[in-house]
């Protein structure tokens, strides 16, 4: 069974960090090292968006324009699990983080939702004024 586990969220105050993690368990797991990984994050009544992604080795990385500076998506292959680092935290960041696999073979990265195909549950993450 494909399984991606988020955890990391919780509720911060603005100005704070957070790191949130992403572990692959069964298929996923065995298909880790090969796949693109990203994140995303839905807020309360609006469309999931896209935040960052990255290779199969993490030597290339894709950010939305919006998130470039505070976001450092990076992963650890070994541990089977990618991470989203955010610094400087504000409140329109409050959303459901949400990571995902992308197993397209020779495609670039992407950041629409409907090129990954397996996703986790989503972490809450809340950041108070």
């Amino acid at each position: 069974q494909e399984q991606l586990v988020e955890t990391g969220g919780g509720l911060v105050q603005a100005g704070e960090s957070l790191r949130l993690s992403c572990a692959a368990s069964g298929r996923a797991a065995n298909v880790f090292n090969v796949v693109k990984m990203g994140w995303f994050r839905q807020a309360p009544g609006k469309e999931r968006e896209f935040v960052a992604a990255l290779t199969w080795n993490g030597g290339s990385t894709l950010y939305a324009d919006s998130e470039k500076g505070r976001f450092t998506i990076s992963r650890d292959n070994a541990k089977r699990t990618v991470y989203l680092q955010i610094n400087s935290l504000k409140p329109e960041d409050t959303a459901v983080y949400f990571c995902a696999a992308d197993d397209r073979l020779g495609r670039s990265l992407s950041t629409q939702s409907g090129d990954y195909g397996t996703w986790g549950q989503g972490t809450q993450v809340t950041v108070s004024s």
